[in-house]
């Protein structure tokens, strides 16, 4: 899966955030057991997904669009706030994992 976003964009969530797209986007490299959220709410003009999981730095919260079955574009990314991160634990209990 190639992964993606805007160079301009990555920069202003690294100074909102304190973290980058690319940091981010580790969510997708690997096989890390991720909660997968469509975001109904922000989906008018494209499909928009919110990604809870593990990154190597901590709990990280992506938002993401799919280009093509084989592109995603970050369009941002932020630390997960601690009810976050329990309703991904919560996602995991329910899981096969």
């Amino acid at each position: 899966m190639k992964v993606t976003w805007d160079p301009a964009k990555d920069l202003a969530n690294q100074r909102k955030h304190g973290i980058s797209f690319k940091e981010a986007a580790e969510l997708f490299s690997h096989d890390v057991n991720y909660l997968e959220i469509f975001d109904e709410a922000h989906s008018a003009i494209e499909d928009r997904f919110i990604a809870i999981g593990p990154i190597r730095g901590g709990m990280v919260l992506v938002v993401w669009t799919e280009q093509n079955e084989e592109t995603l574009r970050v369009i941002s990314a932020r630390w997960a706030t601690r009810p976050e991160q329990r309703l991904y634990h919560s996602y995991l209990e329910g899981s096969d994992e």
